[in-house]
Parts: C-alpha cells; structure tokens; sequence
C-alpha cells in the first residue's frame, strides 16, 4: 500500500476521489493542511464603533474605582 499528498484543485476532482473511496478502492486518511486560526481581535476588529468602545471604558474604570474605593 502507498500513500500520496494530492492537490485537489476542483470540486469535481474531490467527487471522484469520494467515488473512489465509497468503492473501497481507496482510503481518505484526512487532511494534512494546516489551518490557520485568526487572531480574536483580528476577528473582532471593528465589531463596535470608538465611540462605543470609548463609553465602554469609561464605565470599566468607574467600576474599578468603585471597586477599590474603602467601604468602611
């Protein structure tokens, strides 16, 4: 038995592999390609305006301040 790296360049290729396997004549073993992750705030990049992240700030550092502020 050997194995082989292929290129699958069109979808109609990647049919008649499939075929190929659901006649048992070959096996897919999986992909070996390496799947690239985004960064999160690559992804979240623009998600909100500034003006909504400036007012959000605001807020957090009112909380923090609330938070260290002596209750006794």
């Amino acid at each position: 038995m050997e194995t082989l790296t292929i290129k699958i360049r069109d979808n109609k290729a990647l049919k008649l592999i499939h075929d190929l396997e659901d006649l048992n004549l070959i096996q897919v073993i999986g992909s070996s390609e390496k799947k690239t992750t985004a960064k999160l705030s690559d992804i979240l990049n623009g998600s909100i305006s500034t003006e909504q992240a400036n007012n959000m700030q605001k807020e957090l550092k009112q909380m923090r301040d609330e938070w260290e502020r002596n209750t006794y």
